[in-house]
This record gives C-alpha cells, structure tokens and sequence, in this order.
C-alpha cells in the first residue's frame, strides 16, 4: 500500500525539463546565451481575430513577475517566437515598429530610430520566415540585441540595453501587443 501512494505521489510532481506546452508548441524550460543558463519566465500565444500567430517564451536568469522588474534584470534574456503562419520580413518589421512606437514616448522612438533601421535591416536579411520557424531575440551583455531564425545567427549584435528594454515593452509594456500574452510571458496562467 506505501509503495502505491510513493508512487501516485511521485507522480504529481513536475518533471525535469518537460518545459511548457503552448497551442501544442513544446516549449523548452531552459536556453542558453553567452554561457549562462536561462529559465522559461513564461509563454503564451499570440493571436490576432481567429489567426494563430506565434508562440512567444520570455528566458531569464532568475523568474520575474512583474514586467518592470524584467526589464530591470541585468545579464542575457531571451525572447522567442516560434511562428504559427508564415510571415514576411515587412511584416516583422511592421508589428516590432507598431509594438515600439505604441510603448514610446517620440522622444524615446527618435532616440531608437537608427537602432530600429538596423533590426529592419536584420529582418530583412531574414526575409519570409515559415510556419514553425523560430525567431529568437537574444539580449547578450556587452554585445547587445542578437537575432537568429532556426539558431541561425542573422546579422550584426544591435548595441544598447535600452534597446533591448524597447524590445521587452512590445510585449510587457504598458499597451502590449497582446494583454494575455503578457500576463503568460509574466508566468501567468
């Protein structure tokens, strides 16, 4: 009788790196940037009307529940989106554009602008980026913002945190591109 309710209570405790399932994404529960292990904050899916679009996992050395408080946390994070439809790089760059402006004072996109031109530039390069194909935007300390389809690495590191801040705020700043999505990248469910 013990060794059953060992068993039934084993049972309920979450396994080791299963990570999150998302719209049926496997999500992995740890990343890796610039040698240092990284933690699944929280994923969700973004969707627009009936449209699936991609299923977006924050990464962060240690997990955070509010949205300043991330954005605040030194070292390497790592946004990821695994798309739900094929998009093109306009319109990549149209969403990140709109998400920047829409959580930006005009002093704060003009102060961003060239640095926006080179991820543009960066999305380009990538061109049309397929039904599950994984877009990540990885903050590396020292380097800056690098982007990368399917693990490859797409153009030069972007310089800045404050950039990398910017980029954080399309999802988690105060008019997010998506509320829900927000919340599941802040952890909640």
């Amino acid at each position: 009788m013990i060794r059953w309710i060992a068993i039934a209570a084993l049972s309920l405790l979450p396994l080791a790196g299963r990570g999150a399932d998302v719209a049926g994404v496997k999500v992995p529960d740890t990343a890796n940037i610039a040698g240092q292990e990284l933690v699944l904050n929280g994923a969700g899916l973004r969707a627009k009307a009936f449209f699936r679009i991609y299923v977006a996992a924050l990464y962060l050395p240690a997990k955070k529940r509010l949205a300043s408080e991330v954005i605040a946390l030194p070292g390497p994070k790592r946004i990821s989106m695994v798309l739900q439809r094929d998009i093109t790089a306009q319109q990549l760059i149209d969403a990140l554009n709109e998400g920047i402006l829409d959580n930006h004072t005009a002093a704060e996109v003009e102060k961003l602008r060239s640095r926006a031109e080179m991820l543009s530039k960066v999305m380009a390069i990538i061109g049309a980026a397929r039904n599950g194909s994984i877009i990540t935007l990885d903050y590396v300390p020292a380097a800056g913002t690098q982007v990368a389809l399917d693990g490859s690495t797409k153009g030069a590191p972007i310089p800045g945190d404050d950039f990398y801040h910017a980029l954080l705020k399309i999802w988690l700043g105060d008019d997010p591109v998506d509320a829900s999505l927000k919340k599941s990248m802040l952890g909640g469910s």
